[in-house]
């Protein structure tokens, strides 16, 4: 990806940061500094997005690895101010095979959020994700219900999000692929509607670009494979 810095290699996979997500961590201090903070409470805030996105990185490879199993090597892992992205030298064959690919990056959020609850069960108590959001709450808290959310964002059965696959691959055991995609798509452009307008409602400027990503990306996707099955049946 152009723009992009390696910065490591792991398991033959290339790591790069694209330099975008410098952007990231100048609105994250600006953030604590214009919210009252001193230099220690921007500092705190860029320490935790860095775990964030360590996490990010752990569920990239979760797919990659996972992808590795069944024969397909992976490009690189780059990071963006709105996440990872692992690109995969192609996309499983079998239904069941993307079911596990796409499962796999959400269940590595999962059991390091089950990890950080029981070092928060030994160590103390649980705090609501309300508190967690607060500035000055516990790392461990935030990152935490962090990873929560990472699960059910990437869950939401709609493109470009993880869930969006699984969606797909279920419904590909029962009918043919590009059904299954013209299917997943149309969820996955239903629940961004959706989003849509709740942050128009409310408002929220967020919601509506989270909205607009998913729906481009349905659409992208089904696109996608409409032209593959095409060039296939040449």
């Amino acid at each position: 990806m152009r723009g992009a810095w390696q910065i490591g290699r792991v398991a033959g996979i290339v790591v790069q940061v694209h330099w975008t997500f410098l952007l990231l961590i100048a609105w994250v201090v600006l953030t604590h500094t214009r919210g009252g903070g001193d230099a220690g409470d921007a500092l705190r805030g860029v320490v935790l997005t860095l775990a964030v996105f360590t996490c990010v990185v752990l569920h990239e490879f979760g797919h990659a690895l996972t992808a590795r199993r069944f024969g397909i090597g992976t490009r690189d892992i780059t990071l963006l101010p709105i996440g990872g992205v692992a690109r995969l030298a192609r996309m499983p064959d079998e239904p069941r095979q993307e079911l596990l690919v796409a499962a796999a990056g959400p269940a590595v959020n999962a059991v390091l959020a089950g990890v950080l609850a029981l070092v928060l069960g030994f160590t103390g108590t649980y705090v609501r994700v309300t508190e967690a959001t607060l500035m000055g709450a516990r790392f461990v808290d935030q990152l935490m219900w962090i990873n929560v959310v990472l699960v059910v964002f990437n869950l939401l059965p709609a493109f470009p999000m993880d869930g969006g696959r699984v969606l797909r691959a279920l419904l590909a055991l029962r009918m043919p692929y590009l059904q299954a995609t013209r299917w997943a798509a149309t969820a996955g452009q239903t629940i961004a509607v959706a989003l849509g307008f709740t942050g128009v409602m409310l408002p929220s400027p967020f919601l509506v670009l989270i909205a607009l990503f998913v729906f481009s990306g349905a659409r992208a996707e089904a696109r996608m494979v409409e032209l593959r099955t095409m060039a296939d049946s040449r």
